[in-house]
């Protein structure tokens, strides 16, 4: 082994160890969260649509009464949530599929590979779900309620502070 890399093998570092997982999670935090952050405008119309279908009705009509009303900036209200919730789900989702991945070969030793792949992204799916939730919360609020908050920094305070820990599950 030279300079971190396995010789012959091209890798950076052994599969299945502390640091593959963890090329894993910030690969995946990465690449969702930068995804995700760029369709910003089109949640934040979704979002509109859910919470007041009179006034949202349409795409088109929807972006165009967001800039109207709010101007530019009102298209990337809670890109920070999207960004960092997605990014936090992203990092679980690809870390842990990797890890269960591991676990599960070792423990389901005579089953196919592919009940353990779908066992493993199962798994890694519902914590990667349940560390995005706090992050939704707050964005929908950011996004539905302009005077709710900028963004995570005073939105996640502000919605302890009225709701508790249970208001981090979005309704």
């Amino acid at each position: 082994m030279k300079g971190g890399v396995v010789e012959g093998t091209g890798r950076v570092c052994e599969e299945f160890s502390a640091g593959y997982y963890g090329l894993c999670t910030v690969g995946g935090m990465f690449s969702a969260g930068t995804s995700h952050l760029a369709t910003t405008p089109f949640d934040v119309l979704k979002v509109n649509m859910q919470v007041n279908p009179v006034k949202y009705h349409g795409i088109s009509s929807g972006l165009s009464t967001l800039w109207k009303e709010q101007g530019p900036s009102g298209l990337w209200r809670g890109w920070s949530g999207k960004f960092f919730g997605y990014g936090v789900q992203g990092g679980c989702k690809f870390g842990l599929y990797e890890y269960f991945k591991k676990l599960y070969s070792n423990v389901l030793v005579d089953h196919n590979k592919s009940v353990i792949f779908f066992a493993s992204s199962a798994s890694a799916q519902v914590f990667a779900d349940v560390a995005l939730c706090p992050f939704e919360a707050v964005k929908v609020r950011v996004q539905t309620q302009p005077n709710f908050a900028k963004g995570l920094l005073d939105g996640f305070p502000k919605l302890y502070a009225s709701e508790g820990l249970s208001g981090y599950i979005t309704k």
